[in-house]
């Protein structure tokens, strides 16, 4: 009762406050007009033909060989690179939460291996693999003397996605096993079980709702993955790159829209799943911190296999990493290794470099604060507010999530080149910098909502209740108490923003026009022709700017509080 009569106060406090209200009804267009509608549309191409509904276009798609071989692809890689992914994560977080290491190079190592592929561009990996283990590779032809290797197709696949997607297992499971109480593991020792048995029999199944949690967020991740198959990919095509070969080569939007349905029905089902099921039995498994501080081992029959294996696979990702600015000083790859700075020269002489990077840079700078706003405001209806709508405004925002960017990028296409906005108001929006401004806030949105969730969640309700209290309405409540609260949630949500902006590739690349250089896109296209030099170099100069601009981001961020990107991203 006394709920009741609190939820239906809160409900006139909203009433009574205009801007919030206002708040309220542009949100709700916003994901409706961003979000829901370009998927609404996918279902109107697919389902609606000149004759009425109709299953006519399913039925055309099904019977391609091409779809149903990319769907059984894209299966078999999702599973297989989830299960990778998890047990390489779970290795990096139980070593950096349980193990004591030798020296703090190895710590400070893995914790910055198990991060890089996060902030770093999408298909960096894609090419060093093939600079590495392809035909003119320096291990295969140089060390091993193999000179018809090839690395395109599944396997290449599979190294890369695993390499790029266990940071985000890690991240999740990191989190997990330090909210695990070590009296739990302790008692079992002290009753004399092996370390192997403590950990299959105590804390393995304290994490396991989250593992499985984790290997759904990849799964999807994987699926729903562009740059990397079809930089490596070869002949082996997934759902992602067929969309876009269906568009781009068979011009065959209806056919590309129905593959794109069935592709998010995939991913849709895969979150549901995660967020509701999995992710609400992974925080009752561990319902609070740790009770004190946990006693690290020390015993070299587990510390040092542990670190050959984390070492191994940080050796590895170290070495893919360095191999992209010597690709992009070597005379030619694979026959002349004489340095000559030619690749970076003729990035800004004969390939709009300068373009390129001013694009990329301004467009995501433009989307990263906007995106980090929209999510603290999202975050603070949804933890802070009682309204009807509230629902449909987080588990919209959060749908993005499970919208490859693939789909996204069709959906844009049929929604405001050829749907109800051809002409009106958003005519102009087709083709525009606004256009891809919009895509970089909807892709980063979920991201930055969780993480001001979580933070919001922290605070006292009374803290804000005072400043009410004392006449201030929620706009100014916002301002001066909750956003300085959440300062540092916000700020890391900016960074992590622009990195997913100037990165992004698999919903631009079908949205960009000619008169937009972005560098994911010029990258893309030079690895396909194979003029690796000019591609290596276009990444070289992403990456610098990138972890540039994470730098000095961070600097700026310690200036008003605690960083916490390096948690986050």
């Amino acid at each position: 009762m006394a709920r009741t009569q609190s939820a239906e106060l809160d409900r006139k406090k909203l009433l009574a406050d205009p801007i919030m209200i206002t708040t309220i009804v542009v949100l709700i267009a916003f994901l409706t007009l961003f979000i829901l509608y370009p998927l609404a549309i996918l279902l109107v191409d697919s389902f609606i033909t000149e004759r009425g509904p109709s299953l006519e276009v399913f039925q055309r798609i099904f019977e391609m060989h091409t779809f149903t071989t990319a769907i059984t692809n894209t299966l078999a890689v999702g599973l297989l690179v989830s299960v990778a992914s998890a047990l390489v994560g779970l290795l990096f977080a139980y070593v950096e939460v349980y193990v004591k290491l030798r020296t703090r190079f190895l710590s400070g190592l893995f914790k910055v291996v198990s991060m890089l592929p996060v902030v770093s561009p999408p298909f960096v990996l894609s090419l060093s693999v093939i600079m590495l283990f392809g035909k003119a590779g320096i291990i295969t032809r140089y060390l091993l003397g193999i000179y018809d290797n090839s690395v395109y197709g599944f396997w290449g696949i599979f190294v890369v996605q695993t390499l790029t997607f266990f940071p985000v297992c890690y991240m999740m499971l990191r989190g997990l096993l330090k909210n695990i109480d070590p009296s739990l593991e302790e008692a079992a020792r002290d009753m004399g079980a092996s370390r192997w048995k403590v950990f299959t029999s105590v804390t393995l199944p304290l994490v396991l709702p989250g593992l499985g949690n984790a290997f759904l967020v990849t799964f999807i991740e994987s699926i729903a993955d562009f740059a990397n198959p079809m930089i490596i990919g070869g002949s082996y095509d997934t759902l992602a790159t067929t969309i876009y070969l269906q568009i781009t080569g068979a011009y065959d939007k209806e056919g590309a829209a129905a593959m794109a349905v069935v592709l998010l029905c995939i991913t849709l089902l895969m979150f549901i799943v995660q967020k509701y099921v999995l992710e609400a039995k992974s925080t009752a498994t561990l319902t609070g911190k740790a009770s004190r501080a946990r006693m690290l081992i020390t015993d070299r029959s587990v510390t040092l296999p542990l670190t050959i294996l984390c070492g191994a696979v940080a050796l590895f990702v170290v070495i893919m990493y360095i191999c992209v600015p010597f690709g992009a000083l070597f005379k030619t790859w694979g026959y002349d290794f004489s340095l000559t700075p030619k690749w970076f020269i003729q990035v800004f002489e004969r390939y709009h470099g300068f373009e390129a990077f001013r694009d990329s840079f301004v467009l995501s700078l433009i989307a990263a604060p906007l995106t980090a706003l929209l999510s603290m405001i999202i975050s603070y209806l949804v933890v802070k507010r009682n309204f009807r709508t509230k629902g449909f405004i987080e588990f919209v925002s959060m749908l993005a999530m499970a919208v490859p960017g693939t789909v996204l990028g069709v959906g844009f296409i049929r929604g405001f080149s050829a749907g109800v906005f051809r002409t009106g108001f958003l005519q102009g929006l087709y083709g525009s910098a606004a256009i891809l401004v919009i895509v970089f806030i909807v892709r980063s949105l979920p991201t930055g909502t969780r993480s001001g969730i979580s933070a919001l969640r922290q605070i006292d309700k009374s803290i804000e209740e005072s400043a009410y209290d004392m006449g201030a309405d929620s706009f100014t409540v916002f301002r001066t108490v909750t956003l300085p609260l959440i300062k540092d949630s916000f700020l890391s949500g900016l960074v992590t923003a622009f990195v997913r902006s100037i990165t992004a590739i698999s919903a631009i690349i079908l949205l960009v026009t000619p008169q937009f250089f972005l560098i994911t896109v010029q990258i893309n296209e030079f690895a396909e022709k194979g003029s690796y030099g000019i591609a290596c170099a276009f990444a070289t100069i992403l990456i610098a700017i990138t972890y540039g601009s994470v730098l000095l981001m961070n600097l700026a961020i310690k200036h008003f509080g605690t960083s916490k990107y390096t948690e986050e991203a």
